[in-house]
C-alpha cells in the first residue's frame, strides 16, 4: 500500500516553489512527520513531512524541479525499511581447487567512487565539490540542518587538505609543468535568490532611489552597553547588542516623519501608525529580511530576542512565511562584515531602508579640540516619490540624535 505525498500549502500568495533537495532517498525507513524533501520558495525553505511511517518510495520529481502546490512528488510504502539483499550461498569449493588469491587492494579512485555513491543525501552543488576537490564526505563536520554537509563545509576542508607529495624518487622538471586546468560551473540560483535578485531590480526600476549619509558618534552607546550588559542578560536572558538602540532610535524617527513609516500602493500613500522593522539576515541561502512587528511597543530586550530568534532560525533554515510578513522600514547591518559605507537599496513596498557599517576609531573635533571616538556611517536609502529630501535628512539625524544621547529614546525625544 502507498501513499501519496503531495506539496504542503506554502503560504500567502505563494503557489509554487523548487525541489531544493530530497533528504530521504527511494528504500530509506521514514518516520511519521520526518523530513524526507525541502521546499525553495519566494521567501523561506520549507521541509515536506512525512505523512506516517514506512519506506520511502519512487521520487516523482527532480531536484531543481518546480512544483506548485498540492502537486504529487513522491510515494511512501508500507513497510519498516528496505530489506537487505540476500547474499548467495556459496558453492562448496572442490577438494582440488586452490585457494581463492587474496582479493585486490581497491585502486585509490575507488575512494571517489564511494564518496559519491555515500552521497546521495547531499545536494547537487555539494556533491560537485566533494568529487572536484577530493574530499571524503565522512571527515567533512556539517554545519547545515541537521548536521547537513554544505559547500562551504566542503571548501572549508578543502583548504585544510594536506597537499598530495610526489611519489618518492620522481622528479618534475619545473618546465615540464601543465598549465592550471580552468574549469566553469554552472548552478542554477535558487528561487530564493532569483526572488532577491527581480526584487531589488524591481526596486531600481520603479523607485526614485536616493541615498543620505551621516556619521554616528557611538561612544554614549558603547558606555550605556558595557555598564549594563551584564545586568541585562541576567534579567532578560538575552546580550544587549547595538540593533536594540538603532531599532528604538529608527521608531523616533518614524514617529516623527510619518512620510519613511509609509508605502505608495498604485496612486495612494498608505501611512501606518505601527511599526514593523525588517531586519537583514544573512542566511545559507541568500539575504532574508524577517519582520520584528509593533517594533514600537517593545523594549530592548523584546527587540534582541526578537532578533537572536530571528538569526537562528535563519541559520537552521526555519524561517516561515509569517516570520517574513509585513514591514514598514528595514534595518540593514553591513558592518558586521566590515563594510564601511554602502547605498543600502529599499525593500519594496517600503520606501526606505537603514544601512548600519562598521564602527572605526576616527579624529573628530569636540570642544574645538581633535579627539578619537567610534564613529560608524550611517545611510538612509529612500523612495524620492514619497519621501523629500528634508524628510530623509531629518530622520537620519533623529537617528543619529538618539545614537549619541541614549536618554532621548526614554523620555521619547
Amino acid at each position: 500500500m502507498s501513499t501519496e505525498v503531495k506539496v504542503p500549502t506554502l503560504g500567502e500568495s505563494v503557489s509554487e516553489a523548487t525541489i531544493g533537495q530530497w533528504l530521504k532517498q527511494p528504500g530509506e525507513a521514514v518516520a511519521a512527520d520526518e523530513p524526507i524533501a525541502s521546499l525553495e520558495t519566494d521567501k523561506v525553505a520549507i521541509d515536506v513531512m512525512a505523512p506516517h511511517a514506512g519506506v520511502m518510495g519512487q521520487h516523482l520529481a527532480k531536484e531543481g524541479d518546480t512544483v506548485t502546490v498540492d502537486a504529487l512528488i513522491a510515494t511512501i510504502e508500507a513497510g519498516s525499511g528496505a530489506p537487505t539483499a540476500a547474499k548467495p550461498a556459496a558453492a562448496a569449493p572442490a577438494a582440488s581447487a586452490p585457494a581463492p588469491s587474496p582479493a585486490p587492494t581497491p585502486a585509490p579512485a575507488a575512494a571517489t567512487e564511494e564518496a559519491s555513491a555515500g552521497s546521495s543525501v547531499l545536494s547537487p552543488a555539494v556533491r560537485r565539490a566533494i568529487l572536484e576537490h577530493g574530499i571524503d564526505p565522512a571527515t567533512i563536520k556539517g554545519t547545515g540542518k541537521d548536521g547537513r554537509i554544505t559547500k562551504d563545509d566542503v571548501l572549508e576542508a578543502a583548504k585544510n587538505k594536506p597537499a598530495s607529495a610526489p611519489a618518492s624518487g620522481a622528479s618534475v622538471p619545473a618546465t615540464a609543468a601543465a598549465p592550471a586546468a580552468r574549469n566553469e560551473e554552472r548552478v542554477k540560483m535558487t528561487r530564493l535568490r532569483q526572488t532577491i535578485a527581480k526584487r531589488l531590480k524591481s526596486a531600481q526600476d520603479n523607485a526614485a532611489l536616493l541615498t543620505t549619509f551621516n556619521d554616528v558618534d557611538m561612544s554614549a552607546v558603547i558606555e550605556a552597553r558595557e555598564k549594563y550588559k551584564d545586568i541585562f542578560q541576567k534579567k532578560h536572558g538575552i546580550k544587549l547588542g547595538f540593533m536594540s538602540f538603532f531599532a528604538k532610535a529608527s521608531v523616533l524617527a518614524l514617529k516623527d516623519i510619518p512620510a519613511v513609516n509609509a508605502q505608495i500602493d498604485g496612486d495612494e500613500i498608505v501611512y501606518h501608525d505601527y511599526v514593523d522593522i525588517s531586519i537583514a539576515v544573512s542566511a545559507p541561502t541568500g539575504l532574508v529580511v524577517p519582520v520584528v512587528k509593533d517594533c514600537d511597543k517593545l523594549g530592548f530586550a523584546g527587540i534582541e530576542k526578537a532578533i537572536a530568534d530571528f538569526g537562528k532560525k535563519a541559520k537552521d533554515g526555519k524561517l516561515t512565511m509569517e516570520d517574513m510578513k509585513g514591514g514598514t522600514f528595514t534595518i540593514s547591518n553591513g558592518g558586521v562584515f566590515g563594510g564601511l559605507m554602502s547605498t543600502p537599496i529599499i525593500n519594496p513596498p517600503q520606501s526606505a531602508v537603514l544601512g548600519l557599517h562598521r564602527i572605526e576609531d576616527r579624529p573628530v573635533v569636540r570642544g574645538g579640540e581633535i579627539v578619537i571616538r567610534p564613529m560608524m556611517y550611517i545611510a538612509l536609502s529612500y523612495d524620492h516619490r514619497i519621501i523629500d529630501g528634508r524628510e530623509a535628512v531629518t530622520a537620519l539625524k533623529t537617528i543619529k540624535e538618539a545614537i549619541e544621547d541614549p536618554t532621548r529614546l526614554l523620555i521619547d525625544l
